[in-house]
């Protein structure tokens, strides 16, 4: 089987939009679940609701893979399948390396959904020497010395940063150095990478924040008004926040004459 650094998916050179490369993966995990279910065909209503899209924004999708469907059929839910698969590079063998074996990094070494989609844990990599040769699901921990080896023996081409957010960099330029050309980034900054390498950041806090703000927005729709804060400061009693005063008028002249000026 052919590793990652021997093919990259066309959907760039296709122009395929990068936001239909991001609805991908969905229509490919609602397609596998049908396919397990051994459904023949879906129509686009069907595939757009079990994805979370419109139909419409779904047939536009699947236009620039050049699939239409059959009118009063729908689409062929194998075929959709490995085509998509295809399209995102799914059809062969992806070694990636995971960087930073502390919680989050051990979790993700024991995340059984990496192997289903084609993308084989080759290494696993900490700086603390007393985790080296320890095993993390089931595979020995190295240290980060044999970060450049690892890499170069495994013909790797994604690594996954898991570390602290002030080794992040670091680690990422040492990656890119080696030959590392796409990144999956959990530590919580902004990494700088040269042209012609891909970084994508999952940031949980920030997800956790955006959640929040809807949840304050469907309390205050639910009562007419700001309710009380919960979560840490729900001792804390709550009062409105008062509008700040009102700047002063200029003058003709544009100037505040409210202030003193500086000899």
């Amino acid at each position: 089987m052919a590793t990652g650094r021997t093919h990259r998916p066309a959907t760039r050179s296709r122009g395929i939009p990068e936001a239909t490369v991001a609805r991908l993966p969905l229509y490919l995990r609602a397609l596998t679940a049908l396919s397990e279910r051994s459904v023949p065909t879906v129509s686009s209503e069907e595939l757009a609701t079990a994805a979370g899209v419109n139909s419409a924004k779904l047939r536009k999708d699947f236009s620039y893979l050049g699939s239409y469907g059959t009118r009063g059929v729908g689409y062929d839910v194998e075929y959709l399948v490995y085509q998509i698969s295809r399209e995102l590079g799914l059809t062969q063998d992806w070694p990636v390396v995971i960087v930073g074996i502390g919680n989050l990094g051990a979790a993700l070494a024991n995340y059984g959904g990496f192997a289903s989609r084609g993308f084989r844990v080759a290494a696993l990599i900490d700086a603390d020497p007393a985790m080296a040769g320890k095993p993390v699901a089931g595979i020995p921990v190295q240290h980060t010395d044999e970060l450049e080896k690892i890499i170069t023996d495994n013909g790797v081409s994604i690594g996954v940063i898991a570390t602290p957010a002030g080794a992040a960099q670091q680690v990422c330029d040492r990656l890119v150095a080696a030959g590392i050309t796409s990144i999956l980034n959990f530590a919580p900054t902004v990494l700088s990478v040269p042209d012609g390498v891909d970084v994508r950041k999952v940031d949980l806090s920030i997800e956790l924040q955006i959640l929040a703000f809807h949840e304050q927005r469907k309390a205050g729709e639910e009562v007419g008004a700001p309710r009380r804060p919960r979560g840490r400061f729900h001792r804390r009693p709550w009062r409105p926040i008062a509008r700040p005063p009102a700047p002063p008028a200029p003058t003709a002249a544009g100037k505040d004459l409210t202030g003193t000026c500086p000899p």
